[in-house]
């Protein structure tokens, strides 16, 4: 990895987020435009990510299977709202085997439309249901601007496909995933996030009621983080995925989708990063500690190797996530700056002082320089590091925390709102029109996020038209 020092956050946070990205060997530009190539270390934090998120759906009575990536233009043409939405995006192939096909082939942006085909075939009785499926891959939809992780042409996600006898199952489907998701995001991921309902113009093509995760990154926009959907009978209509049920009638069923893509890995780096590099939350990086032997001379390396290699050992053992750095064709400082730079939580360094102490120095990644350093006793170390990494862990989830919460403003009147926009996000009344979004998106590049679940509970005034209005709004501009 290269020694050169990243762009500070506050000169250029999207050259910033770039460089930082590939220097600290998450992932790498792939030669397909919009593509990304996803590094092993990278892979292993998505990983961690699918590992938590897998054991939870399938606590939740969910199974994983896999659907064919290449789906058939027709399948497209029969929800008119989902065609419309994702027609910009499809990448189709018109030939196979050097012959024109006879139908085009969509490259799949999601699998509402296979899934659906096949539940209309698997599902006959009220017996069936639910029926709750889970696929995990990759799609393709063809992205104009990209970025590496946030939004790229390929990514990878789960996608969660349900269909159920009554609307309110697949309601109470819909909240319990967003639930799921939000305990992942605050016990794991430490991103203070808000859970909502999407507006009519921002919600899922295809959807009845979209709901979604929205997270503030360090430069103040919002990013939309996960969503789960409820359609209705949409899909079911359109599929044709009908049930009998326990009166003997046919009956459509309710279907929903959901998922969390690995965008999420973006949102981590422009949450906690900072100017030397990553921060990871312990309880996802790949890496939580790494062990740094320091020494001069061949006697001073025998001595300190061994207690490195005996400490190594011990926290392996005790279940630590732990690495060894004993490369000998580089400095202390540059393997400092390097695993800085990965994000490591905590660098475990040993020198001979530390050797004759029986101690050692715990330096934690989210507090760098001194105020970061602490000496503890070898013996008990594992308990220590545990401590200390959970100590990060919560650390993090606060400092997010407070950091949106200080950037999010109740503007008085509209011109407040354009101005707040642009460096933060309003928190205001809405009427719920499409023209007063619309006006708000032209005038102030801002969207609306999510209307919260949590309202105020009494009645104000619209920030953009000053009619009565029931709920508030996120306001913000977003990735």
């Amino acid at each position: 990895m290269s020694e050169d020092k990243l762009p500070t956050r506050a000169e250029d946070f999207s050259e910033w987020y770039n460089q930082l990205v590939v220097k600290a060997d998450l992932a790498d530009y792939a030669p397909v435009r919009g593509c990304m190539v996803v590094k092993p270390y990278g892979w292993a934090l998505w990983e961690n990510i699918t590992a938590w998120l897998d054991k939870e759906f399938k606590a939740t009575g969910h199974v994983n299977a896999a659907f064919p990536t290449l789906i058939p233009m027709s399948f497209f043409e029969k929800e008119k709202e989902h065609v419309e939405g994702f027609a910009p995006e499809l990448a189709v192939v018109t030939h196979g085997g050097g012959n024109e096909l006879e139908e085009p082939l969509v490259v799949r942006p999601t699998s509402e439309t296979i899934i659906g085909h096949m539940y209309a075939k698997w599902i006959k009785s009220w017996r069936d249901l639910p029926i709750l499926i889970v696929q995990w891959g990759s799609v393709l939809r063809w992205e104009m601007r990209t970025k590496l992780f946030l939004r790229t042409s390929e990514f990878y996600w789960h996608e969660g496909h349900t269909a159920h006898a009554t609307s309110e199952e697949a309601k109470e489907e819909m909240y319990r995933i967003l639930d799921i998701y939000e305990d992942f995001c605050l016990s794991q991921a430490a991103l203070p996030i808000i859970k909502g309902t999407k507006s009519e113009t921002e919600r899922f093509a295809g959807a009845q009621i979209t709901t979604s995760i929205e997270a503030m990154m360090w430069d103040k926009r919002a990013l939309q983080s996960g969503t789960s959907h409820y359609f209705g009978q949409n899909f079911a209509k359109a599929f044709e995925i009908q049930y009998l049920d326990n009166a003997n009638t046919l009956q459509f069923c309710e279907t929903t989708s959901w998922a969390i893509s690995s965008r999420i890995i973006g949102a981590m780096i422009m949450v906690h990063g900072d100017d030397q590099g990553l921060v990871l939350p312990p309880r996802l990086a790949p890496t939580q500690a790494v062990i740094v032997p320091i020494f001069k001379s061949p006697e001073e390396k025998n001595k300190v190797m061994d207690v490195a290699e005996r400490i190594f050992k011990e926290l392996k053992a005790a279940g630590i996530r732990i690495k060894m750095d004993d490369r000998d064709n580089v400095s202390s400082g540059f393997k400092f700056n390097d695993w800085e730079m990965r994000g490591v939580p905590v660098r475990i360094e040993i020198g001979p002082k530390d050797v004759e102490k029986q101690s050692v120095a715990l330096a934690r990644r989210d507090r760098p320089g001194r105020e970061g350093k602490t000496f503890v006793p070898q013996t008990g170390l594992d308990s220590a590091l545990n401590l200390l990494l959970s100590e990060i862990q919560d650390s993090l989830l606060k400092r997010a925390t407070e950091y949106r919460d200080a950037n999010i403003h109740d503007p008085k009147d509209y011109e407040e709102l354009k101005k707040v926009v642009q460096d933060g996000w309003a928190f205001s009344y809405w009427c719920e029109s499409t023209e007063c979004e619309t006006k708000a998106k032209e005038d102030a590049k801002a969207t609306t996020r999510n209307i919260p679940f949590e309202q105020p509970g009494h009645d104000g005034n619209c920030i953009v038209c000053g009619k009565t209005s029931k709920r508030k709004v996120y306001f913000a501009r977003a990735y």
